[in-house]
Parts: structure tokens; C-alpha cells; sequence
């Protein structure tokens, strides 16, 4: 793989890990001073998310697993965090 596409994705994964641990952070923070529950299932599902975007580029990057198998983990807790999420828009 070209060494400026590594870079790139190296870049994405580091703004999706600030963006997303911010998001995170907020929405727990608010869980915490409003006890909404719906809060804290917003909250643990983009944890989730982040987590799916750190732990699929940490596979490929430092453990050197195929690109396909950081993929795969990536969509898997992405997909998972999402209904955590759609989760938190029903919750009351």
C-alpha cells in the first residue's frame, strides 16, 4: 500500500478517535447530570463506533493483520454502535 495512503488513513482514524471520544465524553457527561437514560445508550453506541475505528486501524497498522480484517472489525462495531444508537432515539 502507497505510504500517502496509509498516512491518509492514519489521519482519518485519529479524527475519527478525537471526534468520536469527544462525542462520546459529552454525551456520557450528560447521561451523568441528567440521568437520561437515552443520554447513556447515545453515548455507549458512538463509544462503540470510535472503539470499531481505533481497534480496525490498530489491527492493520501495529498488528499488521490484512487490511481486510480491519475492515470487517471496523464495519462490525460500526454497525453495532449504530443500533446502540437508533437504540437511544427510542429510549425514554
Amino acid at each position: 500500500m502507497s505510504t500517502h495512503i496509509e498516512i491518509a488513513i492514519i489521519v482519518a482514524k485519529t479524527a475519527i478517535l478525537l471526534l468520536g471520544g469527544s462525542i462520546t465524553y459529552y454525551a456520557l457527561r450528560a447521561f451523568e447530570r441528567t440521568g437520561d437514560p437515552s443520554l447513556r445508550a447515545l453515548g455507549v453506541g458512538f463509544g462503540i463506533v470510535t472503539v470499531g475505528a481505533l481497534v480496525g486501524g490498530v489491527s492493520h497498522q501495529i498488528i499488521r493483520a490484512d487490511l481486510a480484517v480491519g475492515i470487517a472489525i471496523n464495519s462490525l462495531l460500526t454497525a453495532v454502535g449504530f443500533a446502540v444508537i437508533v437504540y437511544s432515539l427510542y429510549v425514554e
